[in-house]
């Protein structure tokens, strides 16, 4: 049996990438899981995000490894859209013990280039979308006097990143709704946490904008992109999204049931890099 039979779990952002790898170590170590994702692009997203078919194989992956799971496409910008959801996993399921807010985008340009639109897509979706997804599931979470939530916030939640400044605002405002959370959570036995990953190899850092990023010209390749890897971690490449699964499945047992209010660095070292650490720049 895994450390997680009989737990129902819900994941936000979960037909790919982080979501669908947590899902599937969840899956793997026994609790039910619920996915649920937008399926659908933003216009301000420089690259494309989940489809309906990535969140209809995400179901037929989680559901191979033998569990309960169920499927849904939820804008978690809608309060009343989440509602409905959480209504149902608890109809069929009976609890919600695990929720993983994982969901979220990145884009870049200088602060001062940022749109309106640039900047309040980014505030919806990676920061007041969490809070959403906390307010939806707290009375569940309340009356089981019980659960464990796991945010994913990034190691741009404590340190900043030029060029995407809306991003860096909306992940600190992660870690700290995730700090006043725990506190309110914790005289109902929920405890509140968030893993903040260093540089993933997923959907959000495969495209353009971001190759030129790493790679430090426009025009930079993915080769170059995984060869400069090494100015953000310590340790190794590229970061694969199971690498972060393991902290979240940690977060989510019994094995931390005295950890809450903690920001979880899972990123090769990142933020103990020497302070004089030169990476590639436009020349």
């Amino acid at each position: 049996m895994g450390t997680l039979e009989g737990k129902v779990a819900l994941i936000t952002g979960a037909a790919r990438g982080q979501g669908l790898s947590h899902a599937t170590a969840l899956a793997e170590q026994g609790a039910a899981v619920v996915l649920v994702d937008i399926c659908e692009d933003i216009g301000s997203v420089p690259y494309g995000l989940a489809t309906d078919e990535d969140l209809t194989l995400a179901e037929k992956t989680v559901a191979a490894i033998g569990g309960r799971v169920l499927a849904r496409k939820v804008d978690a910008r809608s309060a009343e859209q989440l509602d409905a959801v959480v209504a149902e996993v608890v109809e069929s399921f009976g609890s919600i013990d695990i929720v993983v807010v994982n969901h979220g985008i990145w884009s870049r340009g200088a602060l001062w280039e940022l749109s309106e639109t640039d900047w309040q897509d980014m505030m919806d979706v990676s920061l007041t979308s969490v809070w959403r997804v906390l307010k939806a599931t707290a009375a569940q979470l309340i009356a089981q006097r019980s659960g464990s939530v796991i945010l994913t916030a990034s190691v741009n939640g404590v340190e900043g990143q030029p060029g995407s400044a809306h991003y860096t605002a909306a992940k600190h405002g992660v870690l700290g709704l995730m700090k006043a959370a725990a506190l309110e959570f914790a005289p109902h036995g929920v405890r509140v946490n968030a893993v903040c990953p260093g540089f993933v190899d997923t959907a959000m850092t495969n495209w353009q904008g971001c190759y030129d990023m790493t790679g430090g010209k426009p025009g930079s390749t993915r080769a170059e992109h995984e060869k400069n890897a090494h100015h953000w971690h310590a340790i190794g490449g590229l970061i694969q999204p199971g690498e972060i699964s393991g902290a979240v499945v940690w977060l989510a047992s019994d094995g931390a049931a005295r950890v809450t209010g903690v920001a979880l660095p899972v990123d090769g070292g990142h933020l103990v890099l020497p302070a004089f650490n030169p990476g590639p720049v436009f020349s």
